[in-house]
């Protein structure tokens, strides 16, 4: 615990140093220990720390102007942001609405579908549906709409009722199949939903290309996004692709829906938007839904303060340019192929090690007591928890998490370093994961947690 503060901690009984500097895969302590970012904070810094470019396309912004309220003036630098990410998304995705984070992306995205179906006189719709074992933000209609029992447990009064999805968890399927010959039961259970609750009440369904903190980097079977698209497209719902951990290159694609060549109604950014350096979020909006808007000259009721704030749309722009002329978003499929080969030599046939799952440089590992049953580590050992403090300890910066299965049970940890991460600190990244592996274990097993 940190003594004689005043912050109010997420979590007040942990010990937080001091973070002194930030140097490419690196971040270094007010003491000088280094630590090498292996998750990006929260999947954050896709370009590593200490980028001059952008810190000074902040500074420039700040000599010309730091503040305007979106209700009274536009900017250059989210005209020009907007201009860029439209070029980049799926086709039909023209239009971006930033705000400051994940959370409020959501947000937006779930107000405005309500705001769509009201303007196409069908005010019944409302209900937005996502997946068991999903997040989408904290806030209270992103957590709704999310299907994380543990995050939602404490506020599940204060939330909406809908019925849930089915996840599309190949290593787990919640149908018992193999995914090379499954009917995508996973993606049937959206119909059966939206029929469940009646198909002129859901206004859009909600989910992340693969799903981040609840369940590690879990890749989608390779028809589920077009079956979900046909699905959504037959009940008249809206397609809400939330990519704030896969947006931007995290994937080895600039969005992650384009590994499959399904364009969703609306994107989910924020995270990799400006890699760190300030807090923005965007969500992109299709043609027909701006054009619905436009053409009824209705105003979207919603907004906040410091929605496409200059500076953070500066650094924006930075940011995309920096991964343009740096070819970083190959190169996050160049060194995730690597990251992902040397994993699993060195965990693939661990004993406590039950699925490596990813796409470019955004990588999970599963953790299990038995890999032939699958079966998970009984969530009283909190066995992510002791992984992480042991590999913070050495100097590694993982993302661990418990609840992988069910929002209790399973333990995983997502691996998403920055793009510039060289091979060499990937050799060291993968050795100091090995030996906080087998230093967890060991740990339990002399607290007698574990069998010897």
């Amino acid at each position: 615990m940190n003594e004689d503060t005043h912050v109010f901690y997420r979590n007040p009984f942990a010990h937080y140093p001091v973070v002194a500097k930030g140097e490419g895969a690196y971040l270094i302590d007010e003491k000088g220990k280094k630590y090498l970012d292996a998750c990006g904070g929260a999947v954050v810094s896709s370009l590593g720390h200490g980028v001059k470019e952008v810190a000074e396309a902040i500074k420039a912004q700040l000599d010309v102007v730091e503040f305007a309220h979106t209700s009274q003036f536009t900017n250059t630098a989210q005209e020009e942001l907007a201009a860029l990410l439209s070029e980049l998304a799926p086709g039909g995705l023209n239009h971006a609405y930033f705000v400051s984070g994940g959370s409020e992306a959501v947000e937006s995205a779930i107000k405005m579908a309500r705001a769509y179906w009201v303007q196409m006189g069908r005010p019944e719709k409302w209900m937005v549906i996502g997946r068991e074992q999903s997040y989408h933000g904290n806030t209270l209609g992103a957590l709704a709409a999310g299907g994380n029992r543990w995050r939602r447990a404490l506020y599940e009064p204060m939330l909406y009722q809908r019925p849930r999805v089915a996840p599309c968890f190949c290593y787990r399927c919640p149908f018992d199949k193999d995914p090379d010959h499954c009917a995508l039961e996973c993606a049937e259970d959206l119909e059966r939903a939206i029929l469940e609750v009646g198909p002129e009440k859901v206004s859009a369904f909600i989910a992340e290309p693969l799903v981040g903190a609840t369940a590690g980097a879990v890749v989608p079977h390779e028809h589920y996004f077009r079956r979900i698209r046909e699905i959504c497209d037959r009940y008249d719902v809206l397609l809400i692709a939330d990519e704030v951990m896969t947006g931007l290159g995290r994937t080895g694609r600039w969005f992650a829906m384009k590994h499959w060549g399904v364009v969703p109604d609306m994107m989910c950014l924020a995270k990799g938007l400006a890699a760190g350096f300030v807090p923005i979020g965007a969500t992109l909006v299709h043609d027909r839904i701006t054009d619905t808007f436009h053409s009824r000259r209705n105003v979207f009721q919603h907004g906040h303060t410091y929605m496409g704030h200059p500076l953070a749309a500066a650094a924006g722009v930075a940011v995309i340019k920096y991964l343009k002329e740096h070819k970083l978003v190959e190169r996050s499929q160049k060194m995730g192929d690597e990251l992902m080969a040397r994993l699993r030599a060195a965990l693939g046939d661990h004993p406590h090690v039950g699925d490596i799952r990813g796409r470019g440089l955004f990588i999970g590992v599963e953790f299990v007591a038995d890999r032939a049953t699958k079966a998970p580590f009984d969530p009283e050992l909190a066995f992510h928890r002791v992984l992480g403090e042991i590999a913070f300890a050495k100097g590694l910066i993982i993302y661990p998490m418990g609840g992988t299965i069910d929002g209790r049970r399973g333990d995983h940890v997502l691996i998403a370093p920055p793009f510039v991460i060289t091979k060499a600190q990937i050799g060291r990244l993968v050795e100091m994961l090995v030996k906080a592996v087998d230093g967890a274990i060991e740990r339990l097993r002399e607290q007698g947690k574990l069998p010897g």
